[in-house]
């Protein structure tokens, strides 16, 4: 059993209103069980950024884990491509010469 956040009444906890005042309980917001920020989750954004940016997106406010998992992996990747590009333009500069 719960009680009112108003009134303080003993009421049942899947009450969504109180039977003795009327006021809305507030919803206790579950923690998923599926928001574990797997690794997965940062592979795959490390494979296709773009994929783990829009996950990143979507996921923020709801599956946060997930989503800051899935942005690291995209962000991780996209590093990595600018140092790549940066040491592929310089060899290519020394290799004109």
């Amino acid at each position: 059993m719960a009680y009112c956040t108003n009134c303080g009444h003993e009421i049942s906890d899947q009450a969504v209103v109180c039977p003795n005042c009327g006021v809305p309980q507030k919803e206790v917001k579950a923690t998923s069980s599926k928001d574990n920020g797997s690794l997965g989750w940062g592979l795959l954004g490390f494979c296709f950024p773009v994929v783990g940016l829009i996950l990143f997106l979507v996921w923020r406010e709801t599956q946060p884990n997930n989503a800051k998992t899935a942005g690291t992996g995209a962000l991780i990747s996209f590093v990595l491509g600018v140092i790549s590009a940066i040491i592929s333009a310089i060899a290519g500069v020394g290799a004109a010469f």
